[in-house]
């Protein structure tokens, strides 16, 4: 890759950002968002010769940083999770594109395999039943736990309101906890060969570490999905109601309408960035199996992917 030499500064750890480089990028947390971020940076600086800053942020912050211009791309967004940002910013202000090149997602409730075969445990309405709640009590109080995201995601306000909507909400804790050690709780829970339960999603690595069993859900129904988040509304879960599978969610880079007029390379960058489900996978394997440093690890992806990284830049 033509001019790959720079080294990537660290992180920054601030969600305010401030503008001391050329393209300030959001990164959430999850380790995918990391990756495809240290990705973007190394492109742009080692291409188009401009200072990348990398800003923790959570969704919304990262959103209304787009549309004030001192952030410029989320690089992960996931769709319909947020689907009132997407609607808010891209929609309505105008102030936000989203890329159309969306990764294919999926989202549910998951338990280990051997869990499922001991405990006969197939569908997210067992869940509903006390003893096979029970199963998953950890701590004694008599309420199984179950794990429904990390805070900040729009999924786990959502698993809220499913656990409300099914039911199994009344007879278990919803706890919520960053994801790194909640799938260090399952590794450990298998390794002991004791129950685990709790939020999964691809593109990512835990489907490749653990044989896992998907609860099986009705069907996805648009006109019996209604989701409303806390940013939206004080009564968001009264007003909510989702007893069924998620729909197929896609992940979509989001940017600043503003850098087309201030970076129209990179924008051009933006706008034809395109990845795949076994992309990101791999890329969330590396980073928390791996354990490899986000900022080399893009530095080996950008070289291994020269040809399709010169696509991005040329389309």
């Amino acid at each position: 890759m033509k001019h790959i030499s720079s080294l990537i500064a660290a992180t920054m750890l601030s969600a305010t950002p401030a503008l001391a480089a050329d393209v300030v990028i959001g990164v959430p947390n999850w380790p995918s968002v990391a990756a495809t971020a240290n990705v973007l940076k190394v492109v742009i600086e080692d291409n188009l010769g401009l200072e990348v800053e990398l800003q923790n942020g959570t969704n919304p912050i990262v959103f209304e940083a787009m549309d004030k211009g001192s952030m410029h791309a989320h690089p992960e967004v996931w769709m319909p999770n947020q689907q009132n940002l997407h609607d808010t910013y891209v929609k309505d202000k105008g102030s936000v594109v989203m890329n159309s090149n969306g990764v294919e997602a999926f989202q549910g409730i998951c338990v280990p395999k051997a869990t499922a075969e001991e405990h006969n445990i197939k569908s997210i309405n067992d869940l509903t039943d006390p003893d096979k709640a029970a199963v998953f009590d950890t701590n004694g109080d008599g309420r199984g736990e179950i794990w429904i995201g990390a805070p900040g995601w729009a999924s786990t306000n959502v698993e809220k309101i499913r656990a409300k909507s099914y039911g199994y909400g009344e007879l278990m804790e919803l706890t919520e906890s960053d994801e790194t050690l909640a799938y260090a709780n399952l590794d450990n829970a298998i390794k002991a060969g004791k129950p685990w339960v709790g939020f999964c999603y691809t593109p990512h690595y835990v489907f490749v570490l653990h044989d896992l069993q998907i609860l099986e859900e009705p069907a996805h129904d648009p006109s019996g999905w209604k989701v409303v988040q806390p940013t939206d509304d004080p009564a968001w879960l009264d007003k909510s109601s989702a007893a069924m599978a998620w729909d197929t969610a896609y992940l979509h880079l989001h940017y600043a309408k503003a850098i087309e007029e201030q970076h129209p390379e990179v924008a051009k960058l933006f706008a034809n960035m395109k990845l795949d489900t076994d992309a990101v996978s791999a890329m969330t394997y590396a980073l928390v199996v791996d354990k490899k440093d986000p900022a080399e690890y893009a530095k080996e992806w950008v070289s291994e992917n020269e040809d399709q990284v010169l696509d991005w830049l040329s389309q």
